[in-house]
């Protein structure tokens, strides 16, 4: 984290609520918080105090909880171990939660990145159609795809750390 923030890095993503707690106390200010990990709705008032933004909002009980802008988790795979709404879900959330920004997403693991542009394809056509900018979508092996395909968020961490 302290060679994030001397680099320069402006937002940091985390995944779980009580790491984020702990990278806070540590770094507080030096960066602009985003939660991306499953938001537990008993979680949801540590991600709207110490996050600027929610990527991973997928149950009305997180929405009764949630006080900041936030991008609904779209499970579009329909796999059992992923988190999410399905697509035909998806407006109930929408119309629950007055502060969504845009959808997030995660596609099946995959060793092949173009695997990934279908399910980005789809995301960004859900986003459009619900009148929805923003992208979340992509990461360390699949992120150049998922730029292609309109993120405008991708969560990079193993990347970062290859020698």
């Amino acid at each position: 984290m302290a060679l994030l923030a001397e680099a320069g890095i402006p937002v940091v993503g985390e995944n779980r609520a009580q790491d984020l707690e702990a990278k806070h106390a540590r770094f507080g200010d030096a960066f602009r918080w985003h939660f991306i990990g499953h938001l537990q709705s008993r979680k949801a008032p540590v991600v709207s105090r110490l996050c600027e933004l929610c990527h991973s909002l997928s149950s009305e009980s997180a929405a009764a909880k949630l006080t900041i802008p936030a991008l609904v988790e779209v499970n579009l795979s329909g796999e059992p171990t992923k988190s999410g709404v399905s697509p035909e879900d998806l407006p109930r959330l929408l119309e629950l939660y007055d502060d969504v920004r845009g959808l997030m997403t995660m596609p099946p693991a995959t060793d092949d990145p173009e695997a990934s542009r279908p399910w980005f394809a789809r995301l960004r056509e859900l986003a459009h159609a619900h009148g929805l900018r923003e992208l979340s979508m992509g990461t360390s092996q699949d992120y150049r795809v998922a730029a292609e395909e309109g993120a405008t968020f991708v969560r990079v961490g193993a990347v970062l750390w290859r020698e």
